[in-house]
């Protein structure tokens, strides 16, 4: 796929993003590494299992990566989809962990991906990266959200967070795509402070259908 697909945005903003991204994760490298420790303190209090949790995500243009992100799951849970395909994540989710429910209103569990930034997997701005599964289900228009690298947050995540289907945060993803510029990264900087701090749209646990699918040890399981 990636041969078929040419970076979104002009040169000088496609460099200048990638200049900011540099700069501003190797300057929070220190803060945030502070509150991984802090966190991986708690995490292993609690459970004795990894710090880290290791998500296969899509990348720009398709490509495939691993996400770094702090565990707030329990140790071998079973990964729970919705219909569409998009993670079950309702607010009274057993798999969760006690530090996993604070991880999750604060999203401190997403700072570890200043790594993936300075890899150059992500973009502190940009559609959350969706997981392979699903990449065969996009539509054409869809397919303008992998022409953009994935981001820590994005304009879906700053309006709804966790609070909608995948076909919705799709819808959302090629509009930011669609208005790409320097002055709508600032501002879904701030969107996304306001909707963190209100806890809004945390949870998003029921599909259009009411399914939800458990994928373990490579086979699916339907249940009503």
């Amino acid at each position: 796929m990636s041969n078929e697909m040419k970076p979104s945005g002009s040169l000088p903003f496609r460099a200048i993003k990638r200049t900011f991204d540099l700069l501003c994760s190797l300057i929070l490298m220190i803060p945030i590494g502070i509150v991984i420790v802090i966190s991986a303190i708690f995490i292993k209090a609690e459970d004795g299992g990894p710090v880290f949790y290791m998500a296969e995500r899509t990348g720009r243009f398709g490509i495939p990566f691993r996400m770094y992100k702090l565990r707030s799951m329990k140790v071998n849970a079973p990964d729970i989809r919705l219909a569409d395909g998009s993670t079950y994540n309702g607010e009274d989710d057993p798999r969760v962990t006690r530090f996993g429910r604070v991880a999750r209103k604060t999203s401190i569990d997403e700072l570890p991906q200043v790594i993936n930034i300075l890899k150059g997997d992500m973009s502190f701005i940009g559609p959350r990266p969706d997981t392979p599964m699903y990449l065969d289900k996009y539509t054409d228009e869809e397919r303008m959200a992998l022409t953009v690298r994935p981001g820590i947050t994005g304009y879906n995540q700053a309006i709804n967070r966790n609070a909608v289907l995948t076909k919705e945060k799709l819808k959302n993803d090629v509009y930011y795509v669609k208005h790409l510029s320097l002055w709508f990264d600032i501002k879904i900087v701030f969107m996304t402070v306001i909707t963190v701090l209100s806890h809004r749209n945390i949870n998003r646990s029921t599909a259009a259908d009411g399914d939800t699918y458990i994928l373990k040890e490579e086979k699916t399981v339907r249940k009503k």
